[in-house]
């Protein structure tokens, strides 16, 4: 993955703790959904839910207001493969330490990452980190921001200061 140089950070690399507040995810754990409506298009191997989505997977929730679950016929146990999760509407990924949001987000359960496109914000106790791109990798817990959603030309979704990485990182009170 190629980013600009002064827009890409890893994020809250005070505290190396921090740096792998993910690594470890269990992406191996079942995910569970709540929402209001689902309509099962099986023929396109996908579900698509609406209306207050919640989904839960380990320690890790995802709340949108639309998801689709994109999943294959091969079977594990008798039940389709979930393969992505595709959300839109007010998109937030939450652990025990992080609350990542922005408006739309993809998780590719095959690659272990979770992107997260559009006035992302991601906070972490009292840092804050703000663009238009949050890249997890949940493999080694790595979390990249860069400013702009997509680079070069065209109408891409980025953030209102020209594409800039934005925030504020805390630091301990000295005497």
């Amino acid at each position: 993955m190629t980013m600009r140089p002064l827009l890409m950070l890893v994020l809250l690399t005070a505290s190396p703790a921090a740096a792998q507040a993910l690594k470890g995810h269990d992406t191996n754990a079942p995910v569970d959904f709540a929402a209001d409506r689902i309509e099962v298009q099986d023929k396109a191997n996908r579900a698509v839910f609406s209306g207050n989505v919640h989904a839960i997977q380990g320690n890790m929730t995802l709340d949108a207001a639309r998801m689709t679950v994109a999943y294959t016929n091969q079977k594990q146990a008798s039940s389709p493969s979930v393969q992505r999760l595709d959300a839109s509407g007010g998109v937030t990924v939450r652990s025990p330490d992080q609350t990542a949001r922005g408006d739309f987000g993809i998780y590719d359960l095959n690659r272990k990452l979770i992107t997260m496109l559009g006035a992302v914000t991601l906070v972490q106790g009292t840092n804050t980190v703000h663009g238009g791109r949050l890249v997890i990798d949940l493999n080694s817990g790595r979390s990249v921001m860069d400013g702009s959603a997509v680079s070069g030309g065209g109408a891409g979704v980025s953030t209102g200061a020209g594409g800039r990485v934005t925030g504020r990182f805390t630091v301990p009170q000295r005497n």
